[in-house]
């Protein structure tokens, strides 16, 4: 046999002298990871405690009225409007999820399985716009539904994402098609 081969088939692990030290390291480092987790649950209800001036979420009339637009996707989360970073985590607003959209002449209703469902009257919409991006998400341009609008005296901005994203521009031309013919007649 050549040498090369003899010192490949010598090699072999080490073995672990030191069990202690080795479980001390695994231990502390799930210890830390777990401390991460904690601080960052911590930091999100802090958040929530915050924002806890803002009112509880509008819900959906009993008679709406007739769909002009639905959409099925996923929700990103809302916003403090403009302000893309600043989560809003009260009431279950920060909380990711698939969603259900309705537009109708009464507002935008927001149907969330496995999280809190909201309305957003028709009155409280203020635009909707294509953006790229939302706390936590970022798309390519026009990859995301952002609808700003009111509640408790604060501008807020909610993405949405369709499944079918050729969707979102009738969104948006829709939703501000109906806030110009409100603040028309609002203004007559």
């Amino acid at each position: 046999m050549t040498p090369v081969i003899l010192l490949a088939a010598q090699k072999e692990s080490a073995e672990v002298t030191d069990w202690a030290a080795r479980i001390g390291w695994v231990v502390g480092l799930g210890l830390f990871v777990a401390l991460v987790y904690w601080l960052m649950r911590e930091g999100w209800k802090w958040r929530g405690t915050l924002q806890g001036d803002l009112p509880e979420l509008p819900t959906a009339p009993s008679d709406p009225g007739e769909a002009t637009l639905t959409m099925s996707g996923r929700y990103h989360g809302s916003t403090t409007a403009g302000q893309w970073l600043d989560r809003i985590v009260a009431h279950g607003l920060g909380t990711r999820s698939r969603v259900r959209l309705t537009l109708t002449d009464a507002g935008l209703d927001v149907v969330r399985p496995g999280a809190s469902d909201f309305f957003v009257p028709a009155g409280a919409l203020r635009e909707a716009v294509l953006g790229k991006g939302i706390a936590g998400k970022v798309l390519t341009e026009g990859g995301l539904l952002l609808v700003t609008w009111e509640h408790g005296g604060k501008l807020i901005d909610s993405g949405f994402r369709s499944d079918h994203a050729a969707e979102h521009t009738e969104w948006v031309d829709t939703i501000n098609s109906m806030i110009n013919k409100r603040e028309t007649e609002g203004a007559r």
